[in-house]
């Protein structure tokens, strides 16, 4: 009876707290969302699936020598998952639409507001007593704005490793909800007339553009902001490889085999952050409402500058595109053409989009960049 007893007790049924099953509930629902509704399936699913894993009891394997603990200290905690998941990204992007029209390139700038107004927000409610973040941490929420996933890991991981996980979630989990959060904000700040707008077909870009501009872009952004070279450079250095088209199969490998098991690894390290001691905190229900509030206001600020852009110039810029200028690649762009075709079924915005999509990425890694000088 004793030895019953001894297996009994240890065993992850008896060992097991509420906040532990409570982890696992929630890595559960994150598997649910990836699997039945396809939000972010290849972030949500090893994010989910290590989160589990971390909240098993008696099995250390989050903490410690333990298989995820090593994970997340090879790759997260010195930012190079991020930025290898950053060159894939890279290799996959095409700057064309936004040196077509690089008037773009102001909306992209103008979604980035919701970084810095959240920074602000979180600061505030730390001086109002409500949370008690400091300068680091709340520059770290900021970021979340940006609907960059990889860049508000790698930021978190300098800037406020304690706060990896909610930031992680949170950032993926409003990137996944592009489709359902973007919408309402653009037709409350859109009328009718604005939504059809339809903009003159872009020029056609060279490819000797196509390959001066990252790394011009590098060069011109590393100077000013140093703090933005290690992402702005994978990322560069990707497209480069892309562009240059005389290495195909690096460029293949950063586009396919590399990005993935970078993903993998970045996921399942994220999920080992998930513990319930360090994530059911007050502080994570602070990180998820200013996070969705930053992604709000980086949409309506998009919105808003084509709207003021379009008072100056006599070449309309649709505003829905404006909503485009956070992060979510591709998303947030297919989103724009698909408001847009609700109100004018001839009017594809999806090549326009691509411009200050593509310039949030590069704005949300500019912002990075100072956040981490500044704060760090």
């Amino acid at each position: 009876m004793s030895q019953l007893a001894a297996l009994w007790q240890s065993s992850g049924i008896y060992q097991i707290s509420v906040a532990q099953a409570v982890m696992i509930l929630i890595g559960l629902f994150l598997l649910y969302l990836a699997i039945a509704r396809r939000f972010e399936p290849l972030l949500l699913i090893p994010i989910g699936f290590g989160g589990i894993l971390s909240n098993i009891p008696g099995v250390e394997i989050a903490v410690g020598d333990g298989v995820l603990a090593q994970f997340a200290g090879m790759g997260l905690d010195t930012g190079i998952f991020p930025l290898l998941v950053f060159m894939g990204i890279g290799a996959m992007t095409d700057f064309g639409p936004l040196l077509a029209n690089p008037r773009t390139m102001l909306l992209g700038a103008a979604a980035q507001f919701g970084i810095f107004s959240t920074l602000l927000g979180a600061l505030a409610m730390t001086q109002l007593g409500v949370f008690d973040f400091s300068l680091a941490q709340a520059a770290a929420i900021g970021i979340i704005g940006g609907a960059d996933g990889p860049t508000a890991i790698y930021v978190s991981s300098v800037l406020a490793p304690e706060l990896l996980g909610a930031i992680a979630v949170s950032a993926y989990s409003y990137m996944a909800l592009v489709p359902l959060i973007q919408p309402p904000i653009m037709r409350a700040l859109t009328t009718h007339d604005e939504r059809i707008i339809q903009m003159q077909l872009p020029r056609e870009v060279s490819q000797t553009e196509k390959i001066l501009f990252p790394l011009l872009l590098l060069i011109l952004v590393a100077l000013i902001v140093p703090g933005a070279a290690p992402l702005l450079g994978m990322f560069c250095f990707g497209n480069l490889m892309k562009e240059c088209r005389v290495v195909a199969r690096l460029s293949d490998t950063a586009q396919n085999a590399l990005i993935n098991i970078a993903t993998i690894f970045l996921g399942l390290s994220v999920g080992s952050k998930l513990i319930a001691d360090e994530f059911l905190v007050g502080a994570t229900l602070g990180i998820l409402g200013l996070g969705v509030v930053a992604f709000a206001i980086g949409t309506a600020t998009g919105v808003l500058m084509a709207k003021v852009m379009n008072m100056f110039s006599e070449r309309k810029i649709n505003p829905l595109i404006g909503a485009a200028g956070v992060s979510a690649v591709p998303m947030a762009a297919r989103v724009a053409n698909k408001v847009g075709i609700e109100s004018d079924p001839d009017n594809f915005l999806i090549m326009h989009a691509m411009g200050p999509n593509v310039a949030g990425v590069i704005g949300s890694t500019i912002a990075a960049g100072v956040l981490i000088q500044f704060a760090g």
